[in-house]
């Protein structure tokens, strides 16, 4: 593996023009020694039946197309509650940190996963008020890692979240809770946002206690897909978003943000869904929407 280089082995490069090849810099033309600023953040679609799921991160990596592998190693771990990040919001990781501009090959996130008998020392999940250890097999040692190329403009920024995706991601195995990481990369400039409203009267037919879950929305890239659980098939769902009361306690509602543009098929399911089991959710009708960059839509049922 090549020589990792921290933020201040960056930083040193920068004041020296004569070695900034050396730091990884890397453009569409090769060489360059413009850079640009770059930022980080994670998001969640939800999962169900967890009160938390926390995860304990310690750097971030990425590789320019020609160079070595950047670290920024922070100087004290991120727990993030992944669930907090649900319905537009995010946690920031990096911000706005100078970097050679071009293109870049991928991401790596260092996480602390050790399993040392604490449940709460490191990445923990939680479920009904008690804490359990989150193993991320590999995590400790390798990361997890993206390998989805991005792109830095010269005197530009680039500003990227990370959806974790937990319905994909939490597996229970042999009593263990592990994340089994399904990541996406949204680029911020010209996501799109889906939110709405699904009808108290439904929620009321179709839930067995709204109080405890409420269902969530599901959307499909395509137009006329036909909606399947979470599974090793195909098709699975790009995003996911709870449905809740609002803030009034007068409408149950749902968003689902950092949405690159394309066509959707959007859907609604009460039933409980498990990424490991064939659940054979039972779905609302699917409607068909079409998002545009940065358009803000609604989809109500």
């Amino acid at each position: 593996m090549r020589p990792l280089m921290t933020r201040i082995n960056i930083l040193s490069c920068f004041v020296s023009a004569m070695v900034l090849a050396g730091c990884g810099s890397s453009s569409s033309g090769g060489g360059s020694t413009e850079t640009g600023s770059l930022s980080f953040s994670v998001t969640d679609a939800p999962i169900d039946n967890a009160d938390n799921v926390f995860v304990e991160f310690t750097g971030i990596e990425i590789k320019p197309a020609g160079g070595s592998s950047i670290l920024f190693n922070f100087d004290t771990p991120k727990k993030i509650d992944l669930l907090a990040q649900q319905g537009g919001n995010s946690a920031l990781l990096i911000t706005n940190e100078a970097v050679p501009s071009g293109d870049y090959n991928w991401i790596r996130l260092a996480v602390n996963a050790e399993s040392d008998g604490d449940p709460q020392n490191h990445s923990y999940i939680v479920i009904n008020n008690t804490p359990h250890e989150l193993e991320v097999p590999s995590g400790s040692q390798s990361g997890l890692k993206l390998n989805t190329g991005f792109t830095v403009p010269a005197g530009g920024s680039a500003n990227f979240t990370i959806d974790f995706d937990l319905r994909h991601s939490v597996v229970l195995a042999s009593g263990d809770y592990k994340l089994k990481p399904v990541l996406r990369l949204i680029d911020n400039e010209g996501a799109a946002t889906l939110s709405g409203m699904v009808d108290s009267t439904l929620i009321s037919t179709v839930c067995t206690d709204a109080n405890v879950f409420a269902g969530a929305v599901y959307l499909y890239s395509g137009h006329d897909v036909v909606p399947d659980d979470i599974d090793i098939n195909a098709p699975n769902p790009i995003a996911t978003a709870t449905v809740a009361l609002n803030d009034q306690a007068t409408e149950y509602v749902y968003t689902a943000a950092f949405l690159p543009a394309g066509n959707y098929t959007v859907t609604y399911s009460c039933d409980t869904d498990d990424a490991d089991v064939d659940d054979s959710l039972n779905f609302q009708p699917a409607t068909n929407i079409s998002l545009a960059a940065s358009a803000n839509e609604t989809v109500n049922f």
